[in-house]
């Protein structure tokens, strides 16, 4: 049974005041609590992200998302006739910056949901303060396994989890492609850690073993030591527990040295335009899984609808779109959807249990969603990608965890 939201006494005095200005929020008429974040004139969500700091090229994508569809919704009105109020506050990626933004959002803009609360250690930290306060955790931007794992009524996730999406990359280039020889190359962090628990636990599966296994801190910048041992080990296919900025350096060194006859495959965290981008082509043939693939514009095969929302989000922000953007978009899309569903008293309770019944959802970018009352796990399915001439390239879709 999830708990009723309460105000806190700062919020009740100000729900009072309001209620003797003559204003009205939902639960006024039969003397319930009115619900936190919500007014007659606006529902107010909140995110705490990172716009200036290591990851801000993802932060910033994410919420442009994120506010054009909220900035969609007030133009035509508004959701069941109040505005979508989306404060947003930059962590710079750092922990103690993000739980000052999640005490701001909580005690001072009264928030009724944070939406695309960006980062894992971030997310980790600011979780319990959430649901404490009865506040939902919508769409974390992050793929760790504590976004689902345990199972709590006020978080619901859409992103793929690394954990997963390696073991279905482990599962596909062994089944499906013939790698012999699998190994594992990751930074010594949290994320890096899930990537290779997934690899190993899923070659274990398979009744195999990881040929070998190298890791390194995230702030290393020489990491050809590392991939020299991968060569000597005979691997054929490594699994990146990287993200942009070392999957470059691992594989400019495999390039240097001329290794060619392995395949490189990573996840969402090194899905990234700055790795096709690399003028040396030693990006070229680099895969990932992921759960939502970014087109380009000028794909012959581009539908209409994705086609218009890119020349909007240009004109707009001024830039091209990253996945960032249309994972930010298509979870803003979600809550105005599940907000319009739940009609004119909009609470906790009610949105969740709209979320929880959109069984098979299709996002405006033709991407399937799957949530239950006892599965807020929203994605069970990736895209494989590969860098082809510079560009990443769809190789595979709606491969099952």
């Amino acid at each position: 049974m999830r708990r009723l939201d309460l105000f806190s006494v700062l919020g009740s005095a100000a729900a009072l005041l309001f209620t003797a200005c003559g204003g009205d929020a939902p639960g006024d008429a039969d003397g319930a609590e009115p619900t936190r974040g919500v007014t007659a004139e606006e529902v107010v969500l909140g995110t705490y992200t990172d716009l200036s700091g290591p990851a801000a090229i993802l932060g910033v994508a994410a919420t442009n998302g994120a506010r054009m569809r909220f900035d969609e919704a007030n133009a035509a009105g508004g959701v069941n006739g109040r505005t979508l109020r989306y404060v947003v506050e930059d962590t710079g990626y750092q922990v103690p910056r993000a739980i000052q933004a999640a005490n701001k959002l909580i005690h001072r803009d009264q928030v009724f949901a944070v939406v695309l609360g960006f980062g894992t250690p971030m997310n980790n930290a600011i979780m319990p303060m959430l649901f404490e306060e009865g506040i939902p955790n919508l769409f974390p931007f992050s793929g760790a396994r504590s976004m689902v794992e345990p199972f709590h009524a006020l978080q619901v996730t859409a992103r793929g989890i690394y954990y997963d999406e390696i073991r279905a990359a482990t599962r596909y280039f062994i089944e499906q492609q013939g790698a012999e020889s699998p190994c594992v190359i990751y930074q010594d962090t949290d994320y890096g850690q899930e990537i290779y628990e997934g690899a190993a636990d899923q070659v274990k599966a398979m009744g195999r073993e990881l040929a070998a296994v190298s890791s390194h801190e995230p702030t290393e910048t020489e990491l050809t030591a590392a991939v020299l041992r991968l060569r000597e080990a005979g691997c054929d296919l490594v699994l990146t527990g990287t993200v942009h900025r070392d999957s470059i350096l691992v594989l400019e060194a495999a390039r240097k040295m001329g290794w060619t006859d392995v395949r490189w495959v990573g996840n969402n965290a090194s899905y990234n335009e700055a790795v096709a981008d690399l003028s040396s082509g030693a990006a070229e043939g680099y895969s990932v899984f992921a759960h939502i693939a970014r087109p380009y514009r000028d794909d012959a095969d581009l539908d209409e609808a994705t086609a218009a929302w890119w020349d909007r989000y240009v004109e707009v922000y001024g830039v091209e779109p990253e996945y960032a953007a249309m994972e930010g978009y298509r979870n803003a899309d979600l809550v105005v959807k599940a907000l319009e569903a739940v009609g004119p008293e909009p609470t906790v309770d009610a949105l969740m249990a709209t979320l929880e019944g959109m069984a098979e959802h299709i996002d405006p970018f033709g991407y399937r969603l799957t949530f239950g009352a006892d599965d807020h796990k929203g994605v069970d399915e990736s895209v494989l990608l590969s860098i082809q001439d510079g560009r990443w390239r769809t190789q595979a879709e709606r491969i099952q965890y």
